[in-house]
């Protein structure tokens, strides 16, 4: 393809991207990436993220790509104090027109929980809420019901409510706890829930893509699940299209092209791959669907599912 035609491609294709990440650690508190003892993470080594990340970093790693809008995520900011994440995002915003909208924080198992939606529901700026439920390290330490899981109590009283703040969910969790995300879903019908970064198929044996494929198609029963197609990067390998191919065009089958956003979650995916060779590999696995069908994966239903 030439550069012309390239040039066209991406004019066609431009991005909404619902799911990246920005900080400023000279002026503000992530623990993660502040403290000097590193967190278990799961692309291993992430020295390289413990730097200031801005809106032209963001610009400059998406290169050519034509950026439409983006959905900041929460990015584990100082625990003491969610709101002002909201509060510094948009401050960002107003100078440099980015993010467009965010997905905040608030522990919903916590007693101050719906004093901190209402902050969060108080900005503009603010779609929906992340909060990582508690997760076993692998399927054969799952259990149902345990505190801060998604069968909690505690945390489900948190969850039912973001309905009254018509706020969305943003889920993170591995597909070996999918079967309580769809308990989850049918419960609260009325509440979207986005599932992040795939599902987390980090296991790529057959048994392993099997068990996940099967936890993603009984989770896609559930209409008001939505899911982001990211999060793809291995630990020490770096980001191809021949090692995700397969599951992208998988995702897609399960839950429909109307269900389903690509997503950079950049910086944090810089690890795997550049901003290019991971949108290049998007872009090749659904080469052979209609324009149309590119454009809802890329843009449209980014900008429906998060009201943009």
């Amino acid at each position: 393809m030439s550069t012309n035609e390239t040039a066209v491609v991406l004019d066609e294709l431009a991005i909404v991207d619902p799911h990246q990440h920005f900080w400023d650690l000279q002026h503000n508190y992530y623990p993660w990436l502040c403290d000097p003892e590193p967190v278990a993470f799961r692309y291993g080594d992430y020295e390289a993220l413990r730097k200031s990340y801005f809106p032209a970093d963001y610009r400059s790693d998406a290169g050519l790509n034509r950026i439409a809008m983006t959905v900041h995520v929460q990015a584990d900011w100082n625990p003491r104090d969610p709101v002002g994440e909201t509060k510094w995002l948009e401050t960002l915003r107003l100078r440099h027109g980015l993010p467009t909208a965010c997905v905040a924080h608030a522990r919903l198992d916590q007693e101050d929980v719906e004093e901190v939606l209402t902050g969060h529901a108080s900005h503009a700026l603010v779609r929906g809420i992340r909060h990582k439920p508690q997760a076993a390290e692998g399927p054969d330490q799952a259990r149902r019901g345990r505190p801060g899981s998604m069968d909690d109590p505690r945390w489900r009283r948190g969850f039912a409510l973001l309905e009254g703040l018509s706020l969305s969910f943003d889920l993170q969790t591995p597909w070996w706890h999918l079967g309580a995300a769809g308990d989850l879903a049918r419960d609260f019908p009325s509440t979207p829930i986005i599932l992040n970064h795939t599902g987390l198929p980090v296991d790529r044996s057959a048994e392993g893509l099997a068990c996940w494929r099967a936890a993603m198609s009984s989770l896609a029963r559930h209409a008001n699940v939505f899911v982001k197609i990211s999060g793809l990067g291995q630990r020490h390998t770096p980001w191809t299209a021949g090692a995700n191919a397969s599951i992208i065009r998988d995702t897609i089958a399960i839950f429909g092209v109307e269900r389903c956003m690509f997503a950079s979650n950049f910086p944090v995916d810089k690890l795997c791959g550049t901003f290019e060779t991971i949108y290049a590999g998007f872009r090749a696995a659904v080469a052979d669907l209609p324009l149309a069908e590119q454009r809802k994966l890329f843009r449209d239903n980014a900008v429906r599912i998060y009201r943009l």
